[in-house]
């Protein structure tokens, strides 16, 4: 069992998170919420708990790294670098803005603690596995911390990375799948269902492990477990809920990729858990 003062730290930093998300795509009117909310915990917990990496140094090759394959949840990622010291609060505000180095998708060159751009899915996991295939040539004893979504696993290029992680024996690899269910379109299982998802990866030769996604202890004890592992990656299949937090979002596909208007703003802050 983890220490209940943790797990009530972390909840706390993640409704900072979650009410910065809200008023980043609020404030651009643009950007994908939804998404960003059912991340959010598992982010939290990377971040705020479990990686090795600092702001004064984000280049540091020993870091942690975590790769955002599905990269439309950038808000949720930028919120979770400016609360680690990575650039102002501030500049949450610029989200989506011309000039602004807070892309809709992150970009590694402009923004300190983004490991790569990422925005077309799919291809975050085959940058993962480079990552990870580096630090075992180079004998560094790094993590490398990868999510990906459920829509984005409609993606062929998901299965092609997921053959090469478990044959190159990538042990410090461990894969997040954020299986909130829901996409732009609708219900994964509608568009392209990609059940059983569990069998998939374990036929592939992961570690497989399946959590509640939103539950604390859950999420740092899989954590742990993929450290435990060696010898095959591990993919985390994390069961979320789109909007997770926000009552009015939750669960609801026409937020992927909707912010709430400016007159909403107040009433979803208030509501934030």
């Amino acid at each position: 069992m983890v220490d209940n003062k943790l797990i009530n730290n972390l909840k706390d930093i993640a409704i900072k998170i979650r009410k910065n998300i809200l008023t980043a795509t609020t404030k651009a009117q643009s950007g994908h919420p939804g998404g960003s909310l059912s991340a959010t915990d598992i982010m939290v917990c990377l971040y705020f708990h479990k990686m090795k990496h600092t702001s004064k140094k984000p280049d540091d090759p020993n870091r942690d790294r975590f790769i955002l394959s599905k990269g439309h949840a950038a808000p949720a990622l930028y919120a979770c670098l400016a609360q680690s010291g990575y650039f102002p609060v501030k500049e949450l505000d610029t989200l989506r803005q011309l000039g602004s180095r807070l892309q809709g998708h992150p970009e590694r060159i402009k923004l300190p603690g983004v490991e790569a751009s990422t925005g077309p899915l799919g291809q975050g996991l085959s940058f993962a596995n480079g990552v990870a295939l580096a630090g075992k040539i180079d004998k560094k004893d790094y993590k490398v911390y990868c999510m990906i979504g459920d829509g984005e696993s409609q993606e062929g290029m998901i299965w092609e990375a997921a053959m090469t992680s478990p044959h190159y024996k990538l042990d410090n690899l461990c894969v997040i799948l954020d299986h909130n269910r829901l996409q732009i379109d609708g219900k994964v299982e509608d568009v392209k269902n990609i059940e059983p998802v569990k069998d998939k990866f374990k036929a592939f030769n992961f570690n497989v492990i399946e959590i509640d996604g939103h539950n604390y202890n859950e999420i740092l004890h899989a954590l742990d477990q993929a450290d435990k592992t060696k010898g095959k990656p591990t993919i985390i299949i994390a069961n979320t809920i789109k909007g997770k937090g926000v009552p009015m979002m939750e669960n609801k596909a026409e937020w992927h990729g909707k912010a709430c208007k400016p007159g909403e703003l107040d009433k979803c802050l208030e509501s934030v858990y």
